[in-house]
């Protein structure tokens, strides 16, 4: 087990997609970091062989530090970040932020211009570190974790919106008959 100490020292944190092989890592994130709320098997499996799902796994040192699912709609500019998770150990060093700076990069390559999130409104270290991110609450949802603590809203805008549509002319098939 690692102390403390070890967060002190310079370390690589690097970031890369989820595959099968990283369920069993995953599902005892998940235990350590939501031990009354974390990801099944079964939905984690489900994620990491979705289209519409990214997964990114954190690691530091070769250790799987922490990870984050990343949803799509299609039709849809706005990627959700469905869950960031740290692992206790690695908290404070760079670990989430790597994860939201890889989830935006890949929100972008989706062609989304939002990020959006909800965290509990308890979590004052997620919600410090999201804003340092430029994460801004646009919300409240009451009762929505299993505690019926609050969810936090929040949101970035990543990329400049697409220009609103402009109205145009029809131009109708018959001749004018108006003459």
């Amino acid at each position: 087990m690692r102390t403390a100490a070890t967060r002190l020292l310079p370390s690589s944190i690097s970031v890369r997609r989820g595959t099968p092989a990283d369920i069993d890592a995953l599902f005892a994130l998940e235990g350590r970091v939501f031990p009354d709320d974390g990801m099944s098997r079964r939905s984690l499996r489900g994620f990491l062989s979705s289209t519409t799902t990214v997964v990114l796994i954190a690691e530091r040192d070769g250790w799987i530090a922490g990870c984050g699912v990343l949803l799509f709609r299609a039709e849809s500019s706005i990627a959700r970040l469905y869950s960031l998770a740290v692992d206790p150990e690695n908290c404070g060093c760079g670990v989430a932020r790597a994860v939201l700076d890889a989830a935006e990069q890949i929100a972008l390559m989706r062609r989304c211009h939002t990020v959006r999130l909800e965290v509990h409104e308890k979590n004052t270290r997620a919600i410090a570190c999201y804003g340092k991110a430029g994460y801004g609450e646009f919300g409240r949802i009451p009762h929505y974790y299993g505690d019926k603590g609050t969810a936090l809203r929040l949101e970035k805008r990543i990329a400049p919106a697409p220009p609103a549509s402009t109205p145009t002319a029809r131009l109708s098939a018959a001749p004018d008959r108006t003459g």
